[in-house]
């Protein structure tokens, strides 16, 4: 494979990020130290959507699929960006904006919801957050995706009352990825996407290390 250029997808994990409200707040701290133990380890205390994760089924749906049961395909594909950095807090992302890129997709892509909201970490706004439409979801999983990831900390409306895009991608073992980042980064073609969870047993979700690869 020649590989000319690799896009971090990734939020770093810290103490301070912004977490869904009622999640566990990350707690990462040391646990021995090269002076006083002779090598560092640290305690990750962190919840299972902390930062940069997916969410398998199994996170809405007690039939759903857990991290560990999904297939690694649902996890790796060509990514196809959906400009959406032009919505406001809260605005919807609809079906019109998205069908210019509709031809696009098909089975095995991901789609990239680009909000661009990365630019308000650290902000109270960073919670007033652009959502997809669920017309827009439906559309996509008729033409076959089943991976949607967002640079925003959630794909459903910033007030928490509804989670519709949720239970529709999860009712079909889709994929969700929330607060991506770097989409602005991949300026070329056909990125390969890597989005691999941890291997966790039942689990309802995992934190990745995202990239984009072009090759």
């Amino acid at each position: 494979m020649n590989i000319k250029k690799i896009v971090d997808l990734t939020l770093s994990l810290e103490n301070d990020l912004p977490i869904f409200p009622g999640d566990p707040r990350p707690n990462i701290r040391a646990a021995t130290t090269i002076e006083k133990h002779g090598y560092n380890t640290s305690y990750l205390d962190i919840g299972s959507h902390t930062g940069t994760h997916v969410d398998a089924p199994f996170h809405f749906r007690k039939e759903g699929k857990s991290i560990d049961q999904l297939p690694l395909e649902s996890f790796i594909g060509e990514g196809v960006l959906i400009p959406a950095t032009h919505k406001t807090g809260g605005e919807a992302i609809t079906v019109e904006d998205a069908a210019p890129y509709f031809d696009k997709l098909g089975p095995g892509k991901i789609a990239l919801i680009h909000t661009g909201w990365t630019r308000y970490l650290g902000e109270q706004e960073y919670f007033n957050h652009p959502y997809v439409d669920i017309e827009v979801i439906l559309k996509m999983l008729k033409l076959g995706v089943r991976t949607f990831l967002i640079d925003a900390l959630n794909i459903d409306p910033p007030s928490g009352e509804s989670f519709l895009a949720h239970e529709t991608i999860t009712m079909v073992n889709g994929i969700i990825g929330e607060n991506f980042t770097n989409f602005d980064q991949i300026t070329f073609d056909h990125p390969l996407i890597v989005a691999l969870p941890l291997k966790i047993s039942h689990g309802d979700g995992s934190p990745v290390r995202a990239i984009a690869i072009d090759c």
